[in-house]
């Protein structure tokens, strides 16, 4: 056996190297063990996959070790998006097990555990899970039952309770949706199929490779379609990772716009159209940009470490209008503690047919109405091992300036990040939790500061 660990959203490996049937097995065996001692074996769990190599297979094999432990296993009925699996989890008050390694190469499958109420596990939770690895092994309690499961007419219910279709049927620009091989492929198109709303699409099969490539909406990834949107007219791209809780999106002149633009846009949407109130969650990662629009709305910001289940459970606590993180992920008030990619497409196309706008147009509004605008990069530097990781941080926390900038703030809720006496940059230094490796973020309001600050880390 391998070690196992679960990271910030679950347990991934390399398929037939520390992805194998025996590891399943164990992983499999803690998670039962886990909803044993804390729900009962009443407690229904459901299980899905999404297009990687092997995820039917080990999703089933799962299955079956579940039902033999004595559990009711709901099992979908085919390939689906990490979302869709985690609304069900709240709808059916079941716990949950997503095969998916969301946006990870293609070589890598993982398992992700979702409670009832339809988040990431916390680390709490995860701790639990790994405690039970190679613990006290769980006895069978009762014959289970395995059942094939339609997840997907419960989630399209509820989204449509969320998102204005008619109002995105008047939409002047053209949608190009780049199903990119990933579970997305027959849930956002259908929802705009079946409302009649008008789009053209690429990609849309199945693919464990990927197209031979990584099912990451990042611009680097997202080259055909940004080409194929240069050579239309006024056409927007829109994609999702490989388990469809991410997003990505290209404007009409073929630009990538970033996530923390996508959440300011969103953000003002929802307050200002559909008047929701609350706060802002996002993570220490994630722009200023976001605090300068929240401020003008008028919004509180709860800032949380970098992960998804961190911003999940902030959102469980403060019910914001809106919770994102940079990295493409986002989740509104009414919906689920985890982050939708499909929701969030849905929500830019409501958000420009509100308007009445192009998403070109929407990002100037966007900017106009913050003042400024900023700019942001990341380099991650190895280390020889991990105990290089804590004098770096120590190092970064007595810091007083950095080149000619003086340091205002310092905060340590996740790594430390450092604000400087612009006011419009900040440097955050965070280990990545699973390898000898530094990821140091920057903003400015400009890329010549950006590559000042570069340097002076350098």
């Amino acid at each position: 056996m391998t070690e196992i660990k679960f990271g910030t959203d679950g347990w991934r490996a390399i398929v037939g190297k520390d992805f194998t049937e025996e590891n399943v097995n164990l992983v499999t065996k803690a998670i039962g063990k886990y909803v044993f001692d804390n729900f009962g074996i009443n407690k229904k769990i459901i299980i899905g996959y999404d297009p990687r190599n092997m995820a039917d297979v080990y999703s089933m094999q799962c299955a079956k070790i579940l039902k033999t432990l004595g559990f009711d296993v709901l099992y979908s009925d085919k390939i689906i998006p990490t979302p869709v699996l985690a609304y069900s989890a709240k709808y059916l008050n079941a716990c949950a097990v997503m095969f998916t390694a969301s946006h990870n190469p293609p070589e890598y499958l993982g398992m992700k555990f979702i409670p009832d109420y339809a988040g990431p596990a916390t680390s709490d939770i995860t701790n639990a899970l790994m405690n039970n690895i190679g613990g006290e092994e769980f006895e069978p309690q009762k014959e289970g039952s395995l059942t094939e499961y339609d997840f997907q007419p419960a989630y399209d219910r509820h989204v449509e309770t969320l998102v204005n279709f008619e109002k995105i049927k008047t939409l002047k620009t053209n949608i190009l949706f780049d199903g990119f091989y990933s579970a997305s492929i027959g849930y956002f198109d259908k929802l705009l199929r079946a409302h009649q709303i008008k789009f053209e699409t690429m990609n849309m099969f199945h693919d464990k490779n990927f197209g031979g490539g990584m099912p990451d909406p990042k611009p680097q990834y997202l080259k055909d379609l940004t080409e194929k949107i240069k050579t239309g007219k006024n056409t927007i791209g829109l994609a999702n990772d490989g388990d469809a809780d991410r997003f990505g999106v290209i404007n009409e002149n073929g630009e990538y716009v970033s996530p923390n633009e996508i959440i300011a846009i969103l953000l003002m949407h929802l307050r200002k159209n559909k008047g929701y109130e609350g706060s802002l969650v996002k993570t220490v990662g994630a722009s200023l940009l976001l605090n300068k629009v929240a401020e003008k709305l008028g919004i509180e910001v709860i800032e949380t470490p970098v992960g998804f289940k961190h911003v999940g459970e902030a959102m469980r606590k403060y019910n914001p209008v809106i919770g994102g993180e940079e990295s493409g992920g986002l989740s509104i008030q009414g919906h689920i503690p985890e982050k939708d990619g499909i929701l969030a497409n849905l929500l830019i196309l409501e958000a420009m047919a509100y308007a009445g706008k192009s998403l070109v147009e929407l990002q100037e509004d966007l900017y106009n109405f913050a003042g400024c605008k900023f700019y942001n990069d990341r380099i991650d530097k190895k280390l020889d091992s991990t105990e290089e990781i804590k004098p770096v941080l120590e190092k970064f926390k007595t810091l007083k300036s950095i080149g000619k900038y003086n340091i205002i703030k310092t905060d340590t809720k996740d790594g430390v990040k450092i604000y400087l006496d612009d006011n419009t940059s900040w440097i955050l230094v965070r280990p990545s939790g699973t390898e000898p490796l530094l990821r140091i973020y920057f903003e400015s309001d400009s890329p010549q500061k950006i590559e000042e600050l570069k340097n002076f880390i350098k």
